[in-house]
């Protein structure tokens, strides 16, 4: 059947597991660090909120200000999370790669 939640890109899998794994600290600098941290691909910021844009347009992430950093000048964060449709979304997503990679890895070790 099929489901009414868009499918998400890869980057955005990552960008959708990070915001899940930082919880409330998740915003730019933090789901950048993350992806790093995890994957070891270097990442450009602007790749991060392009991602949110696309996100948020999608109404599968909220955003939030917080207060700016204590340092003069500081500027606010825009923290995010995903919403129950963002959430459903990635959790669809990601289950159709893991049916589908393992199939594709099988049927080309047939060949």
């Amino acid at each position: 059947m099929p489901s009414r939640d868009p499918f998400l890109t890869e980057f955005e899998i990552y960008v959708a597991s990070a915001i899940v794994r930082l919880g409330d600290d998740a915003y730019g600098m933090t789901i950048m660090r993350q992806i790093e941290e995890l994957t070891g691909r270097r990442l450009a910021v602007g790749m991060i909120y392009a991602a949110l844009a696309r996100l948020e347009a999608k109404a599968l992430v909220d955003t939030r200000v917080g207060d700016p950093t204590p340092v003069q000048g500081g500027r606010a964060r825009r923290y995010v999370r995903l919403t129950p449709a963002g959430r459903r979304a990635l959790v669809h997503s990601a289950s159709m790669l893991a049916r589908i990679v393992p199939a594709a890895l099988w049927e080309s070790g047939r060949k």
